[in-house]
Formats: structure tokens, C-alpha cells, sequence
């Protein structure tokens, strides 16, 4: 049986477990083996150990129900265990409770009892403090003080205590029966108050905080506590101000001083206060008069840049100090001492800030035009002006004497950045020193300043100026560099747009002077864009008169209608390669001075005119058949040139007149499927005729049967 226990050693598997019991059987080992194999044996070893197996169970079935028979006696007297200790904790709960009970009550007691003990051994203390004070009293009644506490310098704090207290009683005494005793106690009173003070502030140049903090303890209670902080705080700054820069010593100041008035005083934030308003009303309030009084008079922009400066670093200053404890309410009583400097200042500051801009800007402009030897004209303004204006742009007559400006535009990017430097710095010091509730109100008259310099004097006056420069359509060599004033203006207004939305619109965006602001741009972009195309509109009927002048200087009759028909080279024409080199150059100007849409819109409408003038020019003579061939050579050099435009519209303009100029070659039999071909089927049937009336030999050939 025991060798049948260590078949069972786990880990158990029943297969292995079959033929390790085999293997131990004579006679049942496997095939090849010592001994030959024997069913019968291997059987009867099965059988027996069967049997086996059985006896072994059932014993461990019985010793199975024995332990659990025996877990249940345990579980059971465990059980009554818990019972008997539950009711024991119980019963030691309920003790617990007596016990809290009674030692509430005699806590009760104990504190009755100290009640009862304070109310007898306070009247008695009273009593006691009452009798030695009275025995004070009594030395000062005498007129001699006798008490060591009077007399010895190490027990001034003693002495403090009580004569503190003999002050407030000598306050309620008659004056008459107690003048002198009242006196020598107020002599006494302030003899040791000044002694305290003198104390304090031998300790704070020795460095000694912890003595500094006993006396000011002492010192709370005395008439001269706020005297003692005066002395401190004028101590503080002996040796403070060393650099150069009063604000950097200020702040360094605070700091090591905010740390110290800790660990001294019992309230530091009020200390701490009184210290900052010092400051305030004595160092820097004398700092910054110094610094502007000497400029206001004598030199306004430096006085500005000094105000700005000085009130920008005070701001700063008192946004650092908002770090130390000032009380309740630190940003109102530092906005208090900075406008108490500041105010007087402040008050005149947008005017003074107007005058200098105005100074300023005129200056610039009058320098600039100096240096050009430039005597500005005055522009004509009212109801005649107006008339004239209305007239020119609708005439191109020119009203008035022509000015010669010698190409001179009278705009300069140096000027401008120059006025437009000023207003930004007249922008950021009207950000900083106006109050909030007139900002935008300063910030616009700001504006209509360098409008009026800037966008009026400057820009406006040079376009009228390049108005009245303009030659007429008529003038020989006309210089027309109204388009360079275009290029210098477009310019400049970018530069004014830039200004206006980063400087001005973040002062302005939330107050009711936006729409002023947005409507007085407006109104001078229009201005200007009136101007401008006006000018434009000018110098393009200047080109188109040039081109006039080319071709009738340039072209002759006998070009389209040679003597020799058959010595004539097939090319273009002089007066052709003169217009087209000159249009390319104006194309090429028109590119340089416009930018954006403009571009096309100024290039579509000098390429329309262009057309008009070439078709109308060509309809002035006739043409024979190879004076047709170079007619068609000059209008395709001139569809080359409509190239340079980049506008469809002109392109397609050109290939029409190109295919309009084919009737002047074709055949008499071919006019009607010309005609009818895509690119004149389209167009007046009169304005095909007036071309093929061109022809010279219109009636020798009787085209116009042919034609109808």
C-alpha cells in the first residue's frame, strides 16, 4: 500500500499511473523485457489492486467525516467564543460610557472652579497692579524716584510699561490739584519715550533686528510709535540712491526693506505704505519736476519724451510694489501717490502734444521742400475750384497756367516715414498718458492731424500739383510723370493704412470715434482716388496724343499706296515701330506705377484707346493691294504689341481689326465669305462697307455689287 501512496505524488496522471503499475508487475512490462509478458498476472495484480484502491478509500473516507466532524465541534465553540466576547465588549462599552459621563462632570467642576478661582485672583491682581502703581504714584507725588526701575537703564521696558500707564491715569486727574504730579509724568513719559526711540535707532545702524523689534513693541503703546516709523523710514533711505537710476535704487530698496519691517514691526503693511508714500511724495515727485521742469519751456520734444519715460518707469515701479503687503486696497492708493505727481502734467498734456506735432510736421514739410528750392502754391478751395475741376475732368481743358515741375513728383518716402515716426510716437505716448475715459477722443485729434499734414499738405497738394503739370493731349514731348506720382502715392497710402490699424484702431475700436476714424479715411481715400483718376484719365489721353503725333509725323500716304508695287519690302511701317516701341514702354510704366487690379483696369482702358486711335487712324487712307499687305504687317505688329497688355479684351479688339484689314487684300469674289467669317460675322455691316471703301479699287472693280 505504501508503494501504491507514492503512485499517487502529484502532479497525478492516470496513464502514467496505469503503466508505472504495470511496469512494477512481473510479467507485465512491455514486449522485449527480462521477463516474458503475462496477461493473467497483469490482471490478478489489476484485480488485487482494485481492491486495494477500495480499502484505501474508504479509510480516507472515514478520516474525511472524522476532521469534518471535527470542524464542526471547532466552528461551534469558536462561535461561542464571539458570543461571550461580544457580550464582554458590551459590557466594557457601557463602563466606557459611565466613565465619559463622569469625567464631563468633573470636567464641568474643574472648570466652575477655575472660573470662580479667575473671578477672585482677577480683582486681586487688579488690586496688586493698582497698589503699585499708586506706590509709583506716590515717588512722582514726592518729587523723588526712588524705585531701581527708574533708575537702572536695563529695565527701561519696565519703566516704559508703567509710565505708560501713569500717563493714562494723570489724564483723568483735576488739573488743578494735580498740575505738578501730571507734569512730572509727562516728563517722565516723553523723557522715555525719546529714550526708546534713541534706542531703536541706535539698534537699526547696528543691524540688530531683534532689539529693533523689542522696542517697537515697547513703542506701539506710546504717542511717539509713529515718530519711530518716521525715523526708520528715514534711515531706511540714508545711502539708498548710489546708482544713477532712481527707479532701479527704489525697487532694490523695497525689497531688502520690505523683508526687515517683518520680523520688526507688528503691522508691516501700514510701515510698508508710509515707506512707498515717502517715496513717492519726496524722491521721485523731486525726480521728475527736475526732470521736466528744465525741459517744458525750452525744448517740448525732449519734455515729452521725458513725461513719457518718467511716468511709464513710475507705472512700472508701482506695479512691482503691488508685490509687497500695502493693505487692502494697494492699486487705489498707488494709483493715488502717481497721480499726485503726475496730474499737473498730465492735465496739459494732449495740448502741448498737438502743438508739437503741428510744429513738428510743418517743419518737416518745409524742409523738405526747401531742399527742393520749392515755393508752395496755394490750392484754390470753395464753389469756383469745385467748377474748374468739374470742367477739366470732363473737358481736359487745362484751367489756369501750366506749372513746369521738372519731373519732380513733391512726394517723398523720407517726409512720410518721417511724419508717420512722430505720429507713432505721439500714438504710444497718448496710449500711456491719457486717462481712459478720453483716450480715443485724444487719439482721433491725433489723427486729423497727420491727416491734415500728411494726407492734405503733403499727398493731396502734390496731386494737384501733378494735376496742373499735366500737359495737353496736343503737347509735343510731354513729360508725363503723373504716373510716378501714382507709383509714389499708392506708396505712401500703404504706409498710412499700416499706421492706422496698428497704432490707432487698437486706442479707438471700442468707443464711438471708430466710425469717425473709418468715415474720415474714407473720405480722404476718395479724395485722393478723384485725384488720381483724374490724372490718370489725363496722362492717357497724353500718351494716345503722342501716338497721334507719331503717325502724323511719321506715316505717309504713299505708304499703303506705293509708286512700285513690286519693289515694296513686306514689312511694317516706320510710324508702326515707332507708336509700338512707345507703347511698350508706356505699358511697361503703367506695370511699375499701378499695383493690383488697377494694374489691368488702367492697361484695359489705354488698350481700348489705342485701338480707337490705330482704327481710326488706318480708316484715313487707301490702299492698293500691297499697300493692304503692309497695312495688315503694321496692324499684327501693333496685335504683338496688344500682347504686352495681358488683357483679353484689347487682344481680341486687335484681332478684329486685323481680320477688318484683311478686306483690304482679298478678292473681289471673296468678300462675302471673308465677311462672313468668325471674326466679323458679328459686326456692323457699315463699318465692313467703310473698309472695303478703303480699297483703290472700290469702283474700277465695283466691289460694292460684290460687297451687297
Amino acid at each position: 500500500m505504501a508503494t501504491t501512496a507514492q503512485l499517487f505524488e502529484e502532479p497525478f496522471d492516470a496513464d502514467e499511473y496505469i503503466e508505472r503499475l504495470a511496469w512494477r508487475t512481473p510479467g507485465g512490462g512491455s514486449k522485449g523485457g527480462a521477463e516474458a509478458f503475462d496477461p493473467k498476472k497483469l490482471l490478478e495484480e489489476f484485480v488485487n489492486h482494485i481492491e486495494e484502491l477500495k480499502l484505501l478509500d474508504e479509510r480516507i473516507q472515514r478520516k474525511v467525516e472524522k476532521l469534518e466532524q471535527q470542524c464542526h465541534r471547532e466552528a461551534k465553540e469558536f462561535a461561542h467564543k464571539v458570543q461571550d466576547l461580544q457580550r464582554s465588549n458590551q459590557v466594557a462599552f457601557q463602563h466606557f460610557q459611565e466613565l465619559d459621563e463622569h469625567i464631563s462632570y468633573v470636567a464641568t467642576k474643574v472648570c466652575h472652579l477655575g472660573d470662580q478661582l479667575e473671578g477672585v485672583n482677577t480683582p486681586r491682581q487688579r488690586a496688586v497692579e493698582a497698589q503699585r502703581l499708586m506706590t509709583y504714584f506716590n515717588e512722582f507725588l514726592d518729587g523723588e524716584l526712588r524705585s531701581d526701575v527708574f533708575n537702572n537703564p536695563d529695565k527701561i521696558k519696565e519703566a516704559a510699561d508703567i509710565i505708560q500707564k501713569l500717563h493714562l491715569i494723570a489724564q483723568e486727574l483735576p488739573f488743578d490739584r494735580f498740575s505738578d504730579v501730571k507734569a512730572k509724568i509727562a516728563s517722565k513719559y516723553h523723557d522715555l519715550e525719546r529714550q526708546l526711540i534713541q534706542e531703536f535707532t541706535a539698534a537699526q545702524r547696528r543691524g540688530e533686528i531683534g532689539r529693533m523689534r523689542e522696542v517697537a513693541a515697547v513703542l506701539l503703546h506710546f504717542k511717539g510709535y509713529a515718530h519711530c516709523v518716521d525715523v526708520y523710514i528715514k534711515q531706511c533711505q540714508e545711502g539708498a540712491y548710489m546708482r544713477n537710476d532712481v527707479f532701479e535704487d527704489i525697487a532694490v530698496l523695497c525689497q531688502r526693506v520690505n523683508k526687515q519691517v517683518g520680523e520688526v514691526f507688528c503691522s508691516p503693511e501700514t510701515v510698508m505704505a508710509k515707506l512707498i508714500q515717502s517715496i513717492f511724495e519726496n524722491k521721485i515727485q523731486a525726480h521728475v519736476k527736475e526732470k521736466l521742469d528744465e525741459t517744458r519751456n525750452s525744448d517740448v520734444e525732449q519734455y515729452l519724451k521725458n513725461l513719457y519715460d518718467l511716468y511709464t518707469r513710475t507705472t512700472a515701479l508701482a506695479a512691482k510694489l503691488t508685490d509687497f503687503n500695502l493693505g487692502s486696497d494697494k492699486h487705489t492708493f498707488l494709483s493715488k501717490l502717481i497721480k499726485n505727481i503726475f496730474s499737473c502734467y498730465l492735465e496739459s498734456y494732449i495740448d502741448m502734444e498737438r502743438q508739437y506735432l503741428q510744429n513738428r510736421s510743418g517743419m518737416i514739410l518745409q524742409r523738405y521742400y526747401d531742399s527742393k528750392n520749392h515755393q508752395k502754391r496755394p490750392v484754390g478751395t470753395g464753389s469756383i475750384q469745385e467748377l474748374k475741376e468739374r470742367i477739366r475732368q470732363r473737358t481736359n481743358l487745362p484751367l489756369g497756367p501750366s506749372i513746369d515741375t521738372h519731373g519732380e513728383t513733391l512726394l517723398s518716402q523720407e517726409v512720410v516715414v518721417n511724419l508717420l515716426q512722430e505720429t507713432r510716437h505721439a500714438f504710444e505716448r497718448c496710449n500711456k498718458l491719457s486717462d481712459p475715459a478720453d483716450l480715443p477722443k485724444n487719439a482721433f485729434s491725433i489723427f486729423l492731424i497727420l491727416v491734415e499734414y500728411l494726407c492734405v499738405d503733403h499727398i493731396d497738394y502734390a496731386l494737384e500739383i501733378g494735376l496742373s503739370a499735366i500737359p495737353s493731349a496736343d503737347a509735343k514731348n510731354a513729360n508725363l510723370y503723373f504716373l510716378d506720382v501714382v507709383q509714389q502715392a499708392n506708396t505712401i497710402f500703404h504706409l498710412f493704412d499700416k499706421q492706422f490699424n496698428d497704432h490707432l484702431m487698437p486706442l479707438i475700436s471700442s468707443s464711438p470715434k471708430l466710425t469717425e476714424c473709418l468715415h474720415k479715411k474714407k473720405e480722404v481715400i476718395e479724395q485722393m482716388e478723384v485725384k488720381l483718376d483724374t490724372g490718370i484719365d489725363r496722362t492717357l489721353n497724353c500718351m494716345i496724343g503722342q501716338m497721334k503725333q507719331i503717325l502724323a509725323t511719321e506715316q505717309k500716304k504713299t505708304d499703303f499706296k506705293p509708286e512700285d508695287e513690286n519693289n515694296v519690302m513686306i514689312q511694317y511701317t516706320t510710324a508702326c515701330s515707332k507708336v509700338c516701341a512707345y507703347v511698350s514702354k508706356q505699358v511697361e510704366r503703367v506695370r511699375r506705377s499701378m499695383d493690383g487690379k488697377n494694374v489691368d483696369t488702367v492697361l484695359t482702358e489705354l488698350g481700348v484707346r489705342f485701338h480707337r486711335l490705330i482704327h481710326e487712324h488706318l480708316q484715313q487712307f487707301n490702299y492698293s493691294s500691297m499697300g493692304g499687305m503692309l497695312a495688315i504687317c503694321d496692324v499684327a505688329e501693333y496685335r504683338r504689341c496688344a500682347k504686352d497688355f495681358k488683357v483679353p479684351l484689347v487682344l481680341q479688339l486687335f484681332d478684329t481689326l486685323h481680320a477688318l484689314c484683311n478686306l483690304l487684300v482679298v478678292a473681289p469674289d471673296n468678300l462675302k465669305q471673308v465677311c462672313s467669317g468668325e471674326q466679323l460675322t458679328n459686326l456692323d455691316r457699315n463699318l465692313l462697307h467703310a473698309f472695303v471703301q478703303l480699297r483703290v479699287d472700290y469702283r474700277s472693280a465695283r466691289l460694292g455689287r460684290h460687297f451687297s
